[in-house]
Parts: structure tokens; C-alpha cells; sequence
């Protein structure tokens, strides 16, 4: 009879945790999409971190002719630097406003950097862009010197500052819910072109890594947006869920 007292007690005090711990499943259900970019994100981070600990030399250097007529301009490592709050400022409206558009960015996005990953890995590359001697001595050069400092020249090809600024800017153009919202739409256009030319003008990357940046966003366009792979293939999957099977 005790041995029965204990267990019910154990079955309610673990009932009651439950009930408390109910809130926090909701919340994991209504945000259970928050899980793959998550895990991307450790996956990706880690992978790029021991890349930039192991690529320091026997890399193939990347370079064109027209890099050397382009410009040092230090005040474009503002719009650099704005790069990371652009890329997750619109996931996250679109991580809590509308998960198809959250669905298609994420799969821009994973899939050209998943591109990026493979490449410097297989491949490894970097450049001798970098003035070895500031040409001025102001704030911007100052912040683009601990930019030099941070990040190493190497894992260049294709620039993700260029494929990611593009898949953002593409997924605000093509998101019914910001259409009414102009002055958003152009502050996009503006940022982005700013951010790409950033990359080029405070020597982060050749005219290649841009170039090749905008051919595979352009083929991923293709993929994501116009032939809607995406949505096909999540719509399908929950079809196959949702649907009931038959009986006799």
C-alpha cells in the first residue's frame, strides 16, 4: 500500500510539471520552424570557423585584371558591418510573419552558403587585395583595420556578403506583406547595392567572388522563386501527413 501511496504522488507531482511546462511546449510548437536554422547555424559556424583556423596558406589566389582599378574607399565598411543585422533582421520578420517566405529565404540562403562551404573546403582561395598600409587615418580605416584583424583574406569565392545581401533584397521584392510598403522596399535596394559594393571598395573581395555570387543567386532564383520548389515540396510533404488513410 506505501509502494502505491509513493507512485501516486510521483504521478502527480510529475503531472504538475507538466502543467507548468505546458506554455514552453506551445511556444516549441508554434516556433518548431525556429529548429533548422538553429542547427544550420551551428552547423555552418562551426564548419567556417575551422576553415578560417585552417586555410592560412596554399590557397589559390583570386584575382582580375579590374581589381586593380577599384578603389579603396574605408566609409563602405559601414554598410559591410550592416550586412549581419540586413541578413537577420529579414529572416526573423519573416521567421514570426510568414513561414512560406521564411521557408524560401532560408533556402536561398542555406543553400549558397552550404555552395560556399564545399568550395573553400575542396577549394581553398583567398586574395592579396589588402592595402598593407592604410592610406588615411580616420574612424572607418580604423574600423576596417579590426576588420583585417577579425577576418582572415581567405574562403573568399563566391562572396556570401553579395549572395546573401541579394537572396534578402529578392525576398523582400517578392513578399506580398511588405508590396504596400515602398519606402522599405527601396531602403532594401539600397542597402544591398550598398553592401555589394562594399566588398570590392574596402578590399574584402575580388570582382570575381561578386560575379560568381551573382550567377549562382540568379540559378537559385530560378530554383526558389520561379519554379517554387520549396513550397511544392513542403506542401507535399504535409499532404502526404494530413491525409487520412482508407478504410475497405
Amino acid at each position: 500500500m506505501e509502494k502505491f501511496r509513493q507512485t501516486y504522488q510521483k504521478t502527480l507531482r510529475t503531472s504538475a510539471f507538466l502543467q507548468k511546462c505546458e506554455p514552453l511546449f506551445q511556444i516549441l510548437a508554434k516556433y518548431r520552424h525556429a529548429f533548422p536554422l538553429i542547427i544550420y547555424g551551428i552547423i555552418y559556424l562551426s564548419w567556417f570557423g575551422h576553415l578560417e583556423r585552417t586555410v592560412t596558406s596554399h590557397y589559390r589566389v583570386i584575382h582580375v585584371a579590374f581589381d586593380d582599378h577599384i578603389p579603396f574607399c574605408e566609409v563602405f565598411v559601414v554598410p559591410y558591418l550592416l550586412w549581419f543585422a540586413y541578413v537577420a533582421v529579414v529572416v526573423m520578420y519573416f521567421f514570426f510573419r510568414n513561414k512560406d517566405d521564411y521557408f524560401k529565404t532560408c533556402t536561398f540562403l542555406f543553400t549558397g552558403m552550404t555552395i560556399f562551404l564545399l568550395v573553400s573546403t575542396l577549394w581553398p582561395n583567398g586574395h592579396h587585395l589588402r592595402p598593407y598600409i592604410m592610406p588615411r587615418d580616420n574612424i572607418f580605416t580604423q574600423m576596417v583595420a579590426a576588420l583585417y584583424r577579425a577576418d582572415t583574406p581567405t574562403n573568399l569565392w563566391p562572396s556570401i556578403h553579395v549572395y546573401n545581401s541579394l537572396g534578402c533584397h529578392i525576398a523582400v521584392m517578392k513578399s506580398q506583406q511588405l508590396k504596400k510598403y515602398k519606402s522599405i522596399r527601396i531602403g532594401s535596394l539600397i542597402l544591398c547595392t550598398s553592401i555589394i559594393l562594399s566588398t570590392v571598395l574596402i578590399k574584402q573581395h575580388s570582382l570575381f567572388d561578386v560575379m560568381t555570387a551573382f550567377i549562382m543567386a540568379a540559378v537559385m532564383y530560378g530554383i526558389v522563386y520561379h519554379f517554387d520548389i520549396v513550397l511544392h515540396f513542403f506542401r507535399n510533404t504535409l499532404g502526404r501527413r494530413k491525409r487520412k488513410p482508407k478504410v475497405g
